[in-house]
């Protein structure tokens, strides 16, 4: 006989009175008992940590944060890859239009560029496609770069192209020859026997691609100390009556974006009409504006960013012994170096009918300014060698 069930159910506590469950009832119960066991009342799973243990926190944010950081890092490491490889290509190209007799010429560099001192010289070959003049490799701009790590300054030291100097090997002829007889080496010996300055590198860069390296990096800052009307080169007219109704290049003074075309135009301007006693000195002035406006903009963000699709054509107009990393070096050497504190030199001669004549008695000083062994000194006259901080000599 089976037990009958009781209208009750037993605790330890006692009776409670209410309807006994049957047993299907039981196992519904106890299958729903379980499920909310294993989870948070919502559909959400979670697993039973204890009495008293704290609810365990929802990972999902975390896991996208972190999905999103490791993205990242591949990304900057994919864009760095590839802009070194871009860029390397370029400037393997421009180190194999080096003559080879050209690093003879210069001093080995001691220890990274990061960290030591290096004199750099810039030579700017007018064998542009303008004006009849692409036969001609006369080195239209010389300008001694040297770099300071430790202080986080630049100095700069322009040599007017048409300063009566020795040529190592020949007569005694206008600086800028020595290029056109013998080259990036002649020029290299000829740029140390002025200045006694150990030459570590040498960059030639080229007019004829120098506009279109402007107008990749999209152009140049200038601050136009003083309004120009150049004479009337490089006409931009078809027509020669329409040339001979044109005045020349005008640039206003002030602040102003040049493209490539305007920032070459400026940098080669020999006689300003508006004020007739600019020469060959002020020209070299003009130079050192917009090769320190293209250094700036060649390491700005905006520019590092395009590598990766234009490395190679940033080094189309340079000829050059830097090699890809010693250009990055000094690109970030650039970049901490202030431009209020850059020293700014140029050297001086006696003026000739024809222009500069022979050097200046007061070189060698300007030379040990811009070797740092002595503070920088103005000019103290127009034309005269000199430093100055912070600002391009006029």
């Amino acid at each position: 006989m089976a037990r009958e069930e009781k209208p009750y159910r037993v605790y330890r506590g006692g009776r409670v009175k209410g309807k006994v469950p049957t047993p299907r009832a039981r196992a519904v119960r106890a299958k729903r008992d379980a499920r909310d066991s294993a989870t948070d009342g919502r559909g959400g799973r979670t697993d039973y940590r204890g009495v008293g243990a704290r609810p365990q926190k929802d990972v999902r944010w975390g896991r996208r944060i972190a999905i999103g950081v490791v993205f990242l890092l591949l990304v900057v490491v994919v864009w760095a890859v590839a802009s070194w490889f871009a860029f390397s290509s370029g400037v393997s190209d421009a180190n194999k239009r080096l003559d080879p007799n050209a690093k003879s010429a210069l001093t080995d560099q001691s220890g990274l560029l990061f960290s030591h001192p290096t004199t750099i010289l810039l030579l700017g070959t007018d064998n542009a496609r303008v004006g009849g003049r692409e036969g001609d490799r006369h080195s239209d701009s010389i300008l001694l770069l040297r770099t300071d790590p430790e202080h986080h300054r630049l100095y700069y030291l322009s040599i007017p192209r048409d300063l009566q100097v020795p040529i190592p090997g020949y007569s005694t002829q206008k600086v800028n020859a020595a290029f056109q007889i013998g080259g990036p080496a002649l020029a290299i010996r000829t740029v140390h026997q002025l200045t006694g300055t150990e030459i570590n590198h040498v960059v030639v860069v080229n007019f004829a691609d120098f506009k279109d390296l402007i107008d990749a990096v999209g152009g140049v800052d200038v601050n136009v100390p003083k309004p120009i009307r150049s004479n009337r080169f490089d006409c931009p007219f078809a027509t020669q009556a329409r040339c001979a109704q044109w005045q020349g290049w005008r640039f206003p003074k002030g602040e102003q974006h040049l493209n490539g075309q305007r920032a070459l135009i400026y940098s080669r301007i020999r006689e300003n009409m508006l004020d007739p006693s600019e020469t060959d000195v002020t020209r070299g002035a003009r130079q050192q504006l917009v090769i320190d406006a293209l250094t700036s903009r060649l390491t700005s963000p905006g520019t590092l960013s395009k590598v990766p699709f234009d490395g190679g054509s940033l080094a189309k107009p340079l000829t050059t012994d830097l090699s890809a990393g010693q250009l990055m070096q000094l690109g970030w050497v650039k970049f901490r170096a202030s431009s209020g504190d850059s020293v700014h030199c140029r050297l001086g001669g006696d003026l000739g009918g024809g222009g500069i004549g022979s050097p200046s008695e007061d070189n060698p000083a300007t030379i040990a300014m811009f070797l740092g062994k002595s503070a920088p000194q103005p000019p103290t006259g127009q034309f005269a060698p000199g430093c100055v901080i912070g600002r391009t000599l006029q």
